[in-house]
């Protein structure tokens, strides 16, 4: 592992933004500071700036370990605003007569400080929520506190769920039952009957537009949710029939999550737009439009339909949404409905950033230089050396291929018997030292050979983070979606090293090889080599802090108990120009202790307590330990139970 290096020669913050595409991905939100630090202005560019590492300062002195989650509540706050103001400029630009009424998708993240929050931000913009369970439903009827405020239930309904939502409708609150099937809507009739009130009802209308990304297959013809044409008509007459024409109120439809391409979004409006004003042309009084989610986040900032990214802004979404369905209304001659959107990614992905610390890294390259090379040298080795000497005057990729057959070879020879533990030492080394020197000769040409790209990632280290992959970045073990990962300091450095993620957890899934890229997904991240502690005692290396970001949607909340480590401690920051650093902790929210983590298994700690002290006080009697080892040992155990599941460094 390296001493601190000098400072590199002619690399700039702006070299590091490239590298790290945070100029993109980034919306404003985060950039990196003169001082070489990531930082995050969740204002944009109308308030201050928040250093991480000064956070990162922070929470070391107020005793927090880390993983580390940060919540900039100010982020979500701007979402909410940046959302409503751009379909206020879109419905004045188009002279569009309805409304907008947005809508928060609890599932998206159900957090109570993240939903009071956006409901809170959301107030001057009548901001409503969307709910899709019946904890859900009990939660966003407690949030929900004032006259008509807006809930849409999505989702299937049981007789409880539907009975809980028309005690909403009594208590004076805006709560849409939207129709699944059917047969749940025989149920909202029969349900509403029995207590006497009339229901609010939408149908979620099964487009033929069907979306694409990786939730593609939630819209189409063969979604889970929604009624075809002609099970519309039917759930229509049956309305009709029973005299409740005046309770359909909304239409629904969803295209999936995280849409890449604006012109999926515009052919779904398109439809969705015609299929309500048929229905009030019908004489169904409908008053909204549903055009659910799907407003997509540009993880890895190219602009482009890449599954992790989106090619049109915020502005061009909410002017394509407000535009089409006026023009198709303008055409049908039906009056323009209020507008709903449950854009919840799009609202909660940025104001989260997790900090992981680096603790250690697993090298490929070794250097030779500290193995003996001199004096006898297996014949292998000898070819390996002459290569290596050799290298600048050969064909690199003959080189290259050379020595992989070398290697090969000498594993064969010790399966067998024939080498030593130095001797196939030594080989790996110059093997990987040669490899090192041919991807080093193609570094900035035009053409590189695809086994010399694979090379690229077997070369690279694997930097060993305290943070699991399946507790805190589910959606990419799963669904290898991408999130923007950065340095949080030394931005003014080269960062030399080409690197793979592994966490802590007992699995090879709990790796990250997969990142941003500009062009496409890079297996590899750039990272500065660790630097040793300064003492030289081997005795660790100096601090060195990841930000994983865009992670509030859907991240927070569907995180697991794999290997019991359980959820991060987390920080919620406002900003403050008066404080230090420029913001201020509100809360702090403490993550999973040992006995916590344990408690959620079925074990108990009085018992775990007892059986511990039993094996000490057996221990003691059989002169295996001494009175006061035993007790100092159940201590330990004691203290242990209530600290933190994660490493402590």
């Amino acid at each position: 592992m390296p001493k601190k290096p000098d400072k590199p020669v002619g690399w700039t913050i702006e070299d590091s933004r490239n590298v790290y595409n945070v100029h993109r991905w980034g919306a404003h939100y985060f950039d990196i500071g003169e001082n070489g630090n990531a930082v995050c202005q969740p204002l944009q560019d109308a308030g201050g700036s928040v250093d991480l590492m000064h956070i990162v300062g922070e929470a070391k002195e107020r005793g927090l370990k880390f993983p580390l989650l940060v919540r900039f509540q100010d982020i979500l706050r701007h979402r909410v605003e940046a959302l409503n103001h751009a379909f206020e400029k879109a419905i004045k630009e188009y002279k569009y007569t309805g409304k907008y009424r947005g809508v928060f998708p609890v599932k998206v993240n159900q957090l109570r400080e993240v939903v009071e929050e956006i409901l809170d931000a959301g107030k001057p913009f009548d901001f409503g929520l969307e709910v899709g369970s019946k904890p859900e439903l009990f939660a966003g009827l407690a949030l929900q506190n004032q006259d008509q405020s807006l809930i849409v239930c999505n989702g299937y309904k049981d007789p409880s769920f539907i009975n809980m939502a028309l005690m909403g409708i009594k208590l004076g609150r805006e709560v849409i039952m939207v129709v699944e099937k059917l047969e749940e809507l025989r149920q909202i009739i029969k349900v509403s009957r029995e207590v006497g009130v009339k229901p609010l009802i939408g149908i979620r209308a099964r487009l033929l537009c069907k979306g694409v990304g990786k939730w593609a297959d939630s819209a189409g013809e063969n979604a889970k949710f929604g009624l075809s044409t002609s099970e519309m008509l039917a759930a229509a007459a049956m309305l009709r029939a029973e005299g409740l024409e005046d309770c359909f109120r909304l239409l629904h439809f969803h295209i999936g999550s995280q849409v890449p391409d604006i012109l999926t979004i515009k052919k779904a409006v398109q439809e969705g737009a015609r299929t309500y004003a048929k229905l009030r042309k019908l004489g169904f009084p409908l008053q909204y439009l549903d055009c659910g989610g799907g407003l997509g986040v540009d993880y890895d900032g190219s602009r482009t339909v890449f599954e992790s990214s989106a090619n049109y802004t915020l502005q061009e979404y909410a002017n394509d949404l407000v535009y089409y369905i006026a023009d198709v209304c303008n055409a049908e001659d039906v009056p323009h409905p209020t507008i709903i959107t449950e854009s919840g990614r799009a609202i909660v992905a940025h104001h989260s950033v997790l900090i992981v610390e680096v603790f250690g890294s697993i090298e490929k390259k070794r250097d030779s230089a500290k193995l003996n090379l001199a004096g006898d040298n297996h014949n292998i080795t000898k070819e390996l050396i002459e290569i290596r000497e050799n290298i600048e005057k050969l064909n690199k990729l003959e080189a290259f291929h050379d020595a992989k057959e070398f290697k090969d070879d000498a594993f064969n020879l010790f399966m067998v018997g024939m080498l030593d533990l130095e001797d196939k030492a030594k080989i790996e080394s110059l093997y990987w030292e040669i490899s090192q020197q041919v991807v080093d000769s193609y570094r900035g040409k035009k053409y590189v050979p695809e086994e010399i790209r694979d090379l690229v990632q077997s070369l690279g280290d694997q930097y060993l983070c305290n943070f699991s992959v399946f507790q805190s970045l589910l959606d990419h073990w799963a669904l290898d979606q991408l999130f923007p990962i950065m340095p949080l300091t030394r931005l003014k450095e080269n960062p030399s090293r080409q690197t793979t993620l592994v966490d802590i957890t007992c699995d090879s899934d709990g790796t990250i090889d997969k990142f941003i890229d500009f062009e496409d997904v890079s297996e590899t991240l750039r990272l500065h080599p660790l630097i040793e502690n300064a003492d030289g005692g081997g005795s660790g290396i100096e601090p060195y802090f990841l930000g994983i970001f865009l992670l509030g949607a859907y991240q927070d909340i569907m995180g697991d108990l794999h290997n019991l480590f359980g959820r991060v401690n987390e920080l919620h920051v406002f900003l403050d120009p008066e404080e230090p650093g420029g913001y201020y902790v509100e809360e702090i929210i403490e993550g999973t202790t040992i006995v916590q983590a344990l408690g959620s298994v079925q074990y108990d700690a009085n018992e775990m307590r007892r059986q511990m002290k039993a094996q000490v006080d057996t221990a003691i009697k059989a002169g295996r330990m001494k009175p006061s080892e035993g007790m100092k040992l159940l201590g330990e155990y004691d203290r242990g139970l209530r600290s933190y599941t994660y490493l402590d460094f």
